[in-house]
Parts: C-alpha cells; sequence; structure tokens
C-alpha cells in the first residue's frame, strides 16, 4: 500500500471514527436496525463464470449507509446492498449490530472491483478496509463471492457506474 494511500485510510479511519462509535451495540435477540430499502435495484457482476444477476437495495444517504444490514436475520443469494459514496476513497466497514455472515465488494469509480472481505463474521468490529479507493461497496451474502468467481477487476454494472 502506498504511504498516500495508508495515509488517507488512516485519515478516513480519524473522520469515521467518531460517527461509528455513537451507533450502540445491540442485544442480537432485540436487534432493531432499518427496514428494507426499496425499490431494489437490478445489479450484474460480470466474472469469467459468466454474469451473475442481483436485485440490490441502495444505501446512498449518511444513514442509510450507517445501518446498512445490521440486524438482518438473513439475505438471499440473489440480493444484496449497494453503498453509494460521493467520492472515491479508502473504506472500512465493520459488522456491529450485523447478524449475518457478508462478503463486502469494494469498487473502484470505473465499476472495477478493488478488493474484497470474504465471509466477515457476524458482529466482528474489527474492520474490513478496501485496499485502495472504492466509490461504491457492494455486501453479498458470506460466501457469494466465492460462489460465483468474483476477483479483483472484475466489473460490476449498475446504473450508477460507467458504462463500458
Amino acid at each position: 500500500m502506498s504511504r498516500r494511500v495508508a495515509g488517507a485510510l488512516a485519515l478516513s479511519l480519524l473522520v469515521a471514527a467518531p460517527a461509528a462509535a455513537q451507533l450502540p451495540r445491540q442485544d442480537p435477540k432485540h436487534c432493531k436496525g432499518q427496514a428494507e430499502i426499496r425499490p431494489l435495484e437490478p445489479l450484474q457482476i460480470r466474472t469469467d463464470k459468466g454474469v451473475q444477476s442481483f436485485m440490490v437495495e441502495i444505501a446512498d444517504s449518511d444513514m442509510e449507509r450507517e445501518y446498512g444490514l445490521m440486524c438482518r436475520k438473513s439475505l438471499a443469494a440473489d440480493r444484496g446492498m449497494l453503498f453509494l459514496f460521493s467520492r472515491s476513497s479508502p473504506q472500512m466497514f465493520w459488522m456491529r449490530n450485523t447478524l449475518i455472515p457478508l462478503d463486502i465488494i469494494y469498487i473502484g469509480e470505473n465499476g472495477r472491483v478493488v478488493s474484497i472481505s470474504r465471509n466477515v463474521q457476524p458482529l466482528d468490529e474489527s474492520g474490513a478496509p478496501s485496499a485502495g479507493p472504492a466509490k461504491f461497496v457492494l455486501e453479498l451474502a458470506g460466501g457469494r463471492a466465492a460462489q460465483i468467481g468474483l476477483l479483483p477487476g472484475d466489473r460490476v454494472l449498475h446504473r450508477a457506474m460507467p458504462r463500458g
């Protein structure tokens, strides 16, 4: 990792830490997150194994991004959540109040996968950082990235991403 990327990652963690620290831990039995964000939107992922189609929730407000998939008890294999950010920067996601394992896919502003945090475990607060700047983050059910053969450099297709 370059010194510039490492510095930007450290800065983004310092800036994000106070907001994240305000979100309280919840008892998993009584966890309350946000309802499913509607309408769902189509998203495709192009890998060496072919094109996989998903229907995703769009998290594009601060609150939607903060709560994400917290407190959900399941996530279907063809569903996910796409986080939209206004600019590309190093990202770090964690699993506070998240009850299911997730694959966290970091996507650059060009629609290419930057890195993948695979099978991130429920309630793990250690953080899963991107390997570089990302403008989009896609969460899928844990293990799904491996099932579809997803690798860094693969293409994600969605209305918010450039075509080509």
